[in-house]
């Protein structure tokens, strides 16, 4: 079989010389999904057979070790192009669809593009905010601290957050007008029993309740842009501004939703695994850890385990959630008749899948070694709720960094696991 060279598929200089021939092959169309997607198949079917050379000579190898790290490069840029193109597609759809792209109010919208670059409409969006019907378009606004922003930048920028911040994309969430958002938990303890026809019926167990509050913390980012570009530049300000929001919400929040101590910000999900700080918040007890088999490292056995330890009821909307490091790990693991665990995406928007299961990547999961969880396995959006305080609100600030001109942007976020049964976690060993 013709296998493509790594090399080619990754745009670099050519590999050292290895034990198996390595052929030369076009490069693919970075817009041709077909392309991509052959590529991508070519490109493991190369890895499985390097892979398995390693295996039967049952050591390794600096050249094969080298070569196998170049095909997984090559494998995740090949993963890595397929998700852009799914993720501009469902961008398109939406606009199609009238998403975000339709302005509510094209009077509201021009004094807030004129206000960002000078900073004198200020007066206008606060009347308009008070015209009657134009006070629902401002969300989060406060006039008499400058805060305001329009309801369609602040659904561009919810939407764009849920596009790119794995963990908000698969958990539920929910937006909230009051300081918090409270459930109540019982704790599964109504008794019951069995009696002869005539005897008597004494009281059972009564279950009780715990509430459990999700508290939003506040994030924000502080993005500087020189007085003469706002005055001069021929471009999107309110996009530059959105972008400039986006990436650091998104960051703080894939942070948080997963390692957040709950103080001012987010509670973390893997700080409610059993052992970890958060283990007895929950009501109904910790997310379970699975021991992963092997010594630092993963294994077969402790993937089978971890899927079948959770419950049926949730396996529908289970997926792995794992870092790019550890699925170069788990691409290497077989079951018991030497069949890869790890299958590439075989259709644009099909993610690649581990055991048959889907894989999402979430880039600030720990790493695989002693003592870490690198994986979950769950539903996430049974187990995760997110909570928004609705609206996002922007201050500008012309006066603090001369001649820059600031804009304060913040939004009131929370989170935490409402319930720990449908997801699991895998603990290395150490």
């Amino acid at each position: 079989m013709h296998h493509v060279s790594t090399s080619a598929l990754l745009g670099a200089t050519a590999l050292a010389p290895v034990p198996r021939a390595v052929h030369a092959a076009p490069r693919a169309d970075a817009s041709n999904p077909a392309q991509i997607l052959a590529k991508l198949n070519e490109a493991f079917e190369e890895y499985k057979k390097t892979n398995d050379d390693r295996l039967k000579a049952k050591a390794d190898d600096t050249v094969v070790n080298a070569k196998l790290e170049k095909i997984d490069q090559a494998i995740e840029a090949a993963q890595k192009a397929l998700d852009a193109i799914s993720a501009q597609q469902a961008a398109a759809t939406a606009k199609a669809g009238g998403g975000t792209a339709a302005l509510v109010d094209p009077e509201y919208s021009t004094a807030w593009g004129a206000f960002f670059r000078e900073g004198e409409n200020e007066a206008q969006i606060k009347a308009l905010n008070k015209a009657g019907p134009r006070a629902a378009m401002t969300v989060g606004s406060n006039p008499d601290g400058g805060y305001l922003a329009p309801v369609e930048w602040d659904r561009t920028i919810t939407a764009r957050l849920k596009e790119i911040s794995p963990i908000r994309q698969n958990a539920q969430v929910q937006s909230i007008s009051k300081p918090g958002f409270t459930r109540v938990y019982n704790d599964r303890s109504v008794g019951s029993g069995w009696v002869a026809e005539n005897a008597a019926r004494p009281a059972t167990s009564t279950p009780q309740v715990a509430p459990l509050t999700f508290t939003p913390g506040e994030l924000y980012a502080f993005p500087f842009a020189s007085q003469t570009l706002l005055e001069d530049a021929e471009v999107d300000i309110e996009g530059w501004l959105a972008s400039e929001v986006e990436t650091e919400f998104s960051r703080q929040e894939n942070i948080a939703f997963l390692s957040g101590d709950g103080s001012g910000k987010p509670y973390g999900i893997l700080t409610y695994v059993t052992g970890a700080a958060n283990a007895a918040r929950h009501p109904w007890g910790a997310i379970e850890v699975v021991n992963s088999g092997g010594a630092a490292a993963l294994t077969s056995d402790g993937i089978i385990t971890l899927i079948y330890t959770l419950p049926d009821a949730f396996r529908a909307g289970a997926k792995m959630y794992m870092n790019r490091l550890t699925r170069m790990a788990v691409r290497k693991l077989k079951d018991g008749q030497g069949n890869y665990l790890w299958q590439p995406s075989y259709q644009v928007g099909q993610p690649s899948t581990l055991a048959g299961e889907a894989i999402v990547d979430v880039p600030d999961m720990p790493n695989v070694a002693a003592g870490n969880i690198p994986l979950l396995y769950g539903d996430m959006s049974a187990t995760y709720l997110v909570v928004d305080r609705v609206g996002i609100s922007v201050l500008r600030d012309a006066l603090t960094n001369k001649p820059y001109v600031g804009f304060y942007t913040r939004k009131r976020v929370g989170g935490g696991v409402q319930n720990p049964e449908p997801m699991k976690a895998m603990k290395i060993s150490a």
